[in-house]
Parts: structure tokens; C-alpha cells; sequence
């Protein structure tokens, strides 16, 4: 990509909405699944596990469920407490209906570091998998083939 080339913004949110309106499209129950790693992840201490948090977002769960360019963000219960959630984009790293699993593990953003350098030649099949990114013919583990 050149200096001329405009630049896009994050394709991340757009699919997450279209996925969300999929999944309750279809009468399933849409989940997040959050890095609570990250800065600026606000979600109960106690939801966290392994330092991943699952997320319900359907409307009858969360009230005033806002998806914007920059975070997800909605008010639920857990444990019977209302709680502020506000997760930025980067956190989100799938989302999945809970009644089959199907859904998407959202992609990386392609930024500065992650251009190409200009050399056409795809990667050798002896390339070892990033710890990033699951083996080839390996699903992640959210999601379950349905047939």
C-alpha cells in the first residue's frame, strides 16, 4: 500500500454488527467473547475467567446495547447487580450464537506493521502458525461444526 492509498478504518466493528443482527435475525442468542485483558475493558472482576470473559448480548439480556466504531457497551446483571459494560473493539475477539456456536472470530485490523512487503510470494506451507492464530484444519474451540 502506498502513502497515496487512503487509509480504511477497522472493518472489525462492521462485521461484529452484521453478525449480531445475524444471529438475533435467526432467533439465537448472541455472545461475545472479550479479552478482559486489554485497557479499557470494563466487565465485573468476578465474570472473568482465565482472563477471557463471555458476554450475552441479546436485547432481553442488556439494556441500551450500543455497538459503535470504537467499543461495545450496555448495562446488564450479573449475579442480580446491574453492571456498566463498556469493551473496546480491540477486545472483542469472536462472536457466537449460543445455540450452535456458529459465528466468527473476528479478524485482525491490518495496520503499519502488518503490510505487505511487496513480495507476491505467499508464505511456504512449512510456515509455522502464529500463537495467534489456530492451526490450519483447526477450528477455535467456541465453535462447533453443525450439520
Amino acid at each position: 500500500m502506498s502513502d497515496s492509498t487512503p487509509r480504511m478504518t477497522s472493518h472489525r466493528p462492521y462485521l461484529l454488527r452484521a453478525l449480531n443482527e445475524w444471529i438475533a435475525d435467526n432467533g439465537m442468542t448472541p455472545h461475545l467473547l472479550v479479552d478482559a485483558t486489554l485497557a479499557g475493558v470494563q466487565v465485573p472482576a468476578s465474570a472473568v475467567k482465565e482472563g477471557k470473559v463471555v458476554l450475552n448480548i441479546a436485547e432481553r439480556a442488556v439494556v441500551r446495547l450500543m455497538i459503535d466504531n470504537e467499543a461495545v457497551s450496555f448495562t446488564a446483571r450479573f449475579g442480580g447487580v446491574s453492571y456498566p459494560v463498556h469493551v473496546p473493539i480491540s477486545a472483542v475477539l469472536a462472536i457466537y450464537s449460543r445455540e450452535t456456536g456458529q459465528g466468527m472470530a473476528l479478524p485482525d485490523d491490518i495496520g503499519p506493521t502488518q503490510e505487505p512487503d511487496g513480495d507476491d510470494e505467499p508464505p511456504s506451507p512449512e510456515t509455522p502458525p502464529t500463537d495467534d492464530a489456530p492451526a490450519p484444519g483447526k477450528r477455535p474451540s467456541f465453535l462447533r461444526v453443525v450439520k
